[in-house]
């Protein structure tokens, strides 16, 4: 799931009108040549390995004149198409659709490979921390080296992960198989959303690119919606090895789709660094942070590894902060956050992308607790699919009318609502399942309503010189709060379940009717679910601290 990957790239994108098109009148100076040979040259090393020799689309019908412009380091005869937003779309699919499938079919998964729960646990939440990790990084190489190469390297790796986790073995090498390809998919992602939003941004204008941008969310939004279903009619029906098999041939689809498209890329004047000492710093505290939350419980919170991953984590939090303070061109730029309605819409939709933590609980939930097969839980999820494609526009005629602080408030408020239906877990299975169907709509028409008012939001309000990195940083925000608050979530779920000698008070306050060899099971959910429902409060708070009443927010 993810609130916001639908109207903005990392660095290029700064409106979501499409009246800032790049204009298609070159000037005299700039007209282009008759040959159609005008990639760039393909770096050193491995990179042309990523990019083959590229042909413009000669027999294309909607080939037109782009002149070059600032974004663009030259002048391209070539205008998007079907074909290459379609190969695009397979690059987003390959994520949203099949990557994040693991939130339903990890009890499988995790039965067939014989590994710890907490370890399934990490496999399901890294590919959303990697992703987070690196999206600004590789939306800045795409401006740097070229959006197609990024967009080949992220193809090819979400081939290569999609085939080691398909692959996995059972015993000893299962988990280092398992994580390591789950990591290479969130970098898959990392690179192919902000390459692809960009060329969007490139090759598309007016209606044409609202269009595009409108296709592109539809597989973004539509394939979040519908992995917990695809998934579990794949692995009831073929296994879910079949998943990722299926996930690599989308990727070969989609890299063939995207061949013949000219190289695009930003001017450099060749003075910025890459500031590694900030990313690999974010990256190790990161890191470790997910380690402390998915592995405390199991190897006990004073336990030697524990202890030296949290020292880690707070040693790199502060060179982090160091290193920022002295980049000339920081990995994060902390100045953005002087605005202060970019601070409270980026936490707030930190905040609201960790609710996806509720889906891991309770389709977990009636899976170990109620005997649900995959297939059957992911049908409870078909509401939200549709209720999330259904009004996605809602929540951009919503901040026409009313700004963004109100559809982002009632986007909070129902999402809420959808967690508390999901919190009885003591009722019978067959009572519970409506209120799960409800309680899924309720969550898609929620995320729906919040979407473009906090897009909106913290984005608007920036200076044309900022916007790239705050669009790269509110997308940042999104796939952490994902991964984070899938991790904890989780980790709470899988330690209550295991021993809930803290949460027996639970059977003093709730009657719990019909099995009781479940109720660890289900006294756990409540937790856990409880933890969600708590940041949707803490979005709401910092909705309502930061974003100001009124048409302009």
């Amino acid at each position: 799931m993810v609130v916001t990957f639908q109207l903005l790239n990392s660095s290029t994108c700064q409106e979501r009108s499409p009246s800032d098109a790049i204009s298609h009148r070159p000037n005299r100076s700039q007209r282009p040549r008759r040959s159609t040979a005008l990639f760039a040259l393909c770096p050193r090393g491995v990179l042309p390995l990523l990019a083959p020799c590229l042909k413009p689309n000669r027999g294309d019908s909607h080939i037109s004149t782009v002149a070059a412009s600032a974004g663009n380091s030259q002048a391209v005869a070539f205008k998007g198409n079907d074909k290459l937003l379609f190969g695009m779309i397979m690059g987003v699919i390959a994520f949203w659709l099949f990557a994040q499938t693991t939130l339903n079919i990890a009890p499988d998964m995790q039965k067939d490979l014989g590994i710890e729960a907490n370890l399934m646990n990490i496999a399901v939440a890294i590919t959303s921390l990697f992703s987070g990790m690196f999206i600004v990084v590789m939306g800045g190489l795409a401006d740097r080296i070229g959006r197609v190469r990024i967009m080949n390297l992220g193809f090819i790796l979400s081939i290569v992960g999609a085939l080691m986790i398909a692959l996995t073995p059972t015993g000893a090498m299962s988990t280092p198989f398992l994580m390591l390809g789950r990591a290479i998919q969130g970098v898959s992602a990392a690179c192919i959303m902000p390459a692809s939003l960009a060329l969007v941004k490139t090759y598309w204008d007016g209606a044409e690119r609202q269009r595009a941008v409108s296709m592109w969310s539809i597989g973004s939004w539509g394939g979040s919606g519908l992995c917990a279903l695809f998934g579990g009619l794949m692995t009831q029906n073929f296994g879910w090895r079949s998943i990722f098999f299926a996930c690599a041939a989308v990727s070969v689809l989609g890299m063939l789709m995207i061949r013949g498209t000219p190289e695009s890329k930003v001017d450099s004047d060749g003075n910025a660094r890459l500031d590694l000492a900030g990313i690999v710093t974010f990256m190790v505290g990161m890191v470790g942070l997910q380690i402390v939350i998915t592995q405390g419980n199991k190897l006990g919170w004073t336990s030697p590894f524990i202890l030296t991953a949290a020292a880690v984590t707070v040693v790199a939090g502060v060179l982090f902060f160091m290193a920022e303070g002295k980049a000339g061109k920081p990995f994060i730029d902390f100045k953005l956050f002087d605005n202060k309605i970019f601070t409270g819409a980026t936490i707030s939709n930190f905040m609201l992308n960790g609710v996806a933590g509720m889906l891991i609980v309770s389709l977990q939930l009636v899976q170990l607790g109620g005997n649900m097969n995959a297939q059957q839980a992911g049908m409870l999820t078909l509401g939200y699919a549709i209720a999330i494609i259904a009004f996605i526009r809602v929540g951009e005629k919503l901040l026409q009318r009313f700004g963004s602080r109100k559809p982002m408030m009632w986007g909070c408020l129902i999402t809420g609502l959808s967690i508390i239906l999901l919190m009885p877990t003591n009722l019978m299975l067959g009572d519970y399942k409506i209120l799960a169907v409800i309680a899924y709509i309720l969550f898609g028409i929620g995320l729906a309503f919040y979407a473009t008012p906090s897009t909106d939001a913290a984005l608007s309000n920036l200076p044309a010189a900022q916007a790239g990195s705050g669009s790269g940083i509110y997308k940042m925000a999104s796939s952490l709060g994902g991964a984070f608050g899938v991790a904890i979530s989780a980790a709470i779920f899988t330690a209550l379940r295991a021993n809930n000698d803290s949460i027996h008070w639970l059977e003093g306050v709730i009657t719990f009717v019909g099995r009781q060899d479940n109720v660890a099971i289900r006294e756990a959910a409540i937790i856990a679910l409880g933890f969600n429902l708590l940041m949707v409060v803490f979005a709401m708070i910092s909705i309502m601290l930061t974003i100001p009443k009124g048409k302009k927010a």
